[in-house]
């Protein structure tokens, strides 16, 4: 109820006339908008609230008499396929969440007829009334309620169904366009010549800014918790060849933005110093991609997975991969390889991505998880890709050495010497009076 009174109140105080901007036709409270916001089609209203549309609908209204066809809740809460409604509800997809709103709204009141009109997205809606029963259709879609809310500035009518445009349908389908891009197997992190490495510490031309890293990543890393905390480098890196700080700030930041990535940020930045190795790693010209678990996912951990020392650090760097990775590419492997390692800065430890349910899964069992926002920051040098899951390496099992048995001879002492016979033969009698 909270909820749709701030609605309303939103719209209310979007029509009244400022003094520094031109006068607008103000919406009275007996309007068709603030009948919907206060209607029982909440699931309609959350939506046309997360899209944006008061203002345009109210420009609307202000102008025309409106006909609205309203998708009850079922339609929009139980009978919407998932992935479709997730896809719609991405901050990065709200023009196709709009088309599609917009779509239901006709700038004319229409009670009822056979005839055809166009929506305000542009979008022809064919409304037909059977003659025999007297039912009332569009697009085929039966309405179930015929002017269940009607006002003097508009109509609404309730529909069993909700109206999806074929230019959304094609936009959900090309959400992950494969035709432009090219099957690729992973490249792994730059390596380093070792002998190379070996003579750092001589005289060596200077590098051209811009160049490789001359180490592999995993002598660049900083010593464990374990050992010595990370040092704190200057800003920008001592080759000066990128601006790691900003970078890595500039990740954070659209995190905390995107929503729902809370905890991982938090967890960077005050129990860990990995933003700080992070920023370093970068400036030297390492590349990194992050898979970031959301919030509900940090939420399952134990106090006990996080109290122990060096915890935190050795479940983030188990989720740092140094390459650099988009949702295609990864998508790309796992399609064309089935199962791809990719190593992360947890040596040792590796970590199994393959195709499932249409999306890529990491891990297995209870430390795995799928791709759940994809590509949330893709800037050349950090990737960061949401997944809905903390993943836990697979710890290899301790073999218990297989002590060997000596034979004993007849006198209670072991022999010098196993005899191996022959295949084929018959096996030879032991003297016991050498």
């Amino acid at each position: 109820m909270d909820y749709h009174i701030s609605c309303i109140l939103l719209l209310l105080s979007l029509s009244i006339p400022t003094s520094s901007s031109s006068p607008t036709t103000q919406i009275n409270s007996n309007s068709i908008l603030i009948a919907l916001l206060d209607s029982h089609y909440t699931e309609l209203t959350y939506l046309i609230e997360k899209a944006n549309l008061l203002q345009t609908l109210e420009n609307t209204v202000s102008k025309h008499n409106i006909t609205i066809f309203a998708p009850n809740n079922v339609a929009l809460e139980r009978n919407l396929d998932p992935d479709f409604k997730h896809f719609l509800l991405q901050p990065g997809n709200i023009l196709s969440l709009q088309t599609l709103l917009l779509s239901h709204v006709i700038p004319t009141r229409i009670h009822s007829g056979s005839t055809r009109f166009k929506s305000i997205s542009n979008h022809h809606l064919h409304l037909e009334t059977n003659i025999t029963t007297g039912e009332f259709t569009v697009n085929q879609e039966k309405v179930t309620h015929p002017n269940d809310i009607t006002r003097p500035d508009g109509v609404i009518h309730g529909i069993q169904k909700i109206l999806i445009p074929r230019a959304v349908v094609d936009d959900f389908n090309n959400r992950r366009s494969l035709r432009s891009i090219t099957a690729v197997k992973p490249e792994g992190a730059p390596e380093a010549d070792t002998r190379k490495s070996k003579k750092l510490k001589t005289s060596s031309p200077p590098e051209k800014p811009g160049s490789p890293p001359e180490i592999p990543i995993y002598e660049a890393l900083s010593p464990g918790p374990s050992l010595a905390p990370a040092p704190a480098p200057g800003p920008g890196g001592p080759h000066h060849h990128f601006n790691g700080d900003l970078q890595v700030k500039d990740f954070i930041k659209t995190l905390l933005h995107y929503g729902g990535y809370n905890e991982m940020a938090d967890i960077l930045v005050n129990l860990t110093s990995l933003a700080t190795e992070m920023s370093r790693l970068v400036s030297e010209g390492y590349v990194l991609t992050v898979l970031a678990p959301n919030d509900e996912a940090m939420a399952k951990l134990t106090t006990e997975e996080l109290s122990e020392p060096g915890s935190p650090e050795e479940i983030m760097y188990y989720h740092i991969i140094p390459e650099y990775q988009t949702e295609e590419s990864m998508y790309n492997a796992v399609r064309r390889f089935g199962k791809v390692s990719y190593e992360t800065l947890r040596l040792k430890y590796k970590v199994v991505a393959q195709e499932a349910d249409g999306s890529v899964k990491f891990g297995d069992g209870d430390g795995s998880g799928y791709l759940f926002d994809p590509d949330i920051y893709t800037d050349g040098r950090i990737s960061v890709q949401g997944i809905d899951g903390v993943l836990f390496p697979v710890k290899e099992k301790e073999v218990v050495p297989v002590e060997r048995v000596k034979p004993i001879s007849m006198m209670g002492q072991p022999n010098k010497g196993v005899v191996e016979h022959k295949r084929g033969a018959s096996p030879l009698p032991l003297s016991h009076n050498e």
